[in-house]
């Protein structure tokens, strides 16, 4: 099976079933996660070189051991597919999402408050109306891009590895990647790779987006926006996803009882409930535009 049918078949299986319900493998990588970054950053006091140690430790073993996975015959092909939908998180950003602006539309204020928290690492408990709307757009954007293009384009360059191996590098980056005094040192080496593995990813997300929404916003938005942010990929992928939408993002929230005054990103009103639903179909395009550009590619080499 070729890697390009690979990839409909394991984008499938994820819109079919969603992530597993149980026995998921980040979980257990999360743990052995846990347990590196206590054996190598005891109390904060891990330096930078521990940091590139235990992210080794975590991730090039796995990654060899899908490597030799795929060469088996017969069922090499079926580690791939399952590889990208372990990997995958398309339908769990919908299952997230949906009931953030469905909550939002019956003006349930609390209950959206407590779904956009699933979502987001910001402080969601004195958020209004619009603020919820912000917050889950923003997430959906973000997301769509970590969780689900940068994985596929992973699994499109290098298969099964490149999906292990960028999975892997951005759930460390989940875990580690905090500018605090404990992770500061030991996480640098998680930040710095994801950055890497997520920058060519990102700048394809944002043109993705800017294709399927309000173009000439989303570019305008990307060159002049984009440098303004923290992150050198979500600056690029927010700004486009704000412009195609033709909304306003960023502004003022709170991360870990801290106030961050954030760039504004995009143009037009504050986002609503329909603007979440707006954001996942932009992901949703995106992902059936690169299966079909890719599908395109293998019929026209073959």
């Amino acid at each position: 099976m070729s890697l390009i049918l690979s990839a409909v078949a394991g984008v499938a299986l994820d819109a079919a079933l969603g992530e597993p319900k149980r026995w998921h493998p980040l979980v257990g990588f999360g743990t052995l996660a846990n347990r590196l970054e206590q054996r190598f950053n005891p109390s904060g006091g891990g330096w930078r070189s521990h940091g590139v140690s235990a992210w080794c430790l975590a991730v090039l073993p796995l990654t060899l051991l899908t490597v030799l996975l795929v060469q088996l015959p017969w069922i090499g092909w079926l580690v791939q597919i399952i590889a990208l939908y372990a990997a995958l998180g398309l339908r769990s950003l919908d299952q997230h999402a949906q009931p953030v602006a469905q909550a939002l539309r019956l003006g349930d204020l609390p209950l959206a408050r407590q779904r956009v928290g699933y979502m987001v690492s910001r402080r969601t408990e004195e958020l209004d109306a619009t603020g919820v709307a912000r917050a889950g757009t923003e997430s959906v954007l973000e997301n769509g891009s970590d969780a689900v293009f940068a994985a596929l384009f992973w699994f499109l360059v290098a298969g099964a590895p490149g999906v292990v191996l960028y999975r892997l590098s951005n759930t460390l980056d989940a875990m580690w990647g905090y500018r605090n005094d404990r992770f500061e040192r030991f996480g640098w080496a998680a930040a710095k790779i994801d950055d890497v593995l997520n920058y060519v990813p990102a700048r394809l997300v944002a043109l993705t987006y800017a294709l399927l929404g309000r173009t000439t916003t989303a570019m305008r938005c990307w060159q002049r926006q984009a440098p303004r942010w923290d992150s050198p990929n979500a600056g690029p992928v927010m700004a486009a996803g704000a412009g195609a939408l033709g909304v306003s993002l960023g502004g003022a929230a709170v991360y870990h009882g801290e106030l961050h005054q954030r760039p504004e990103l995009g143009e037009g009103p504050p986002p609503q409930a329909r603007d979440i639903e707006r954001a996942m179909n932009l992901v949703w395009g995106g992902v059936l535009l690169w299966l079909l550009l890719m599908l395109i590619v293998e019929v026209c080499v073959a």
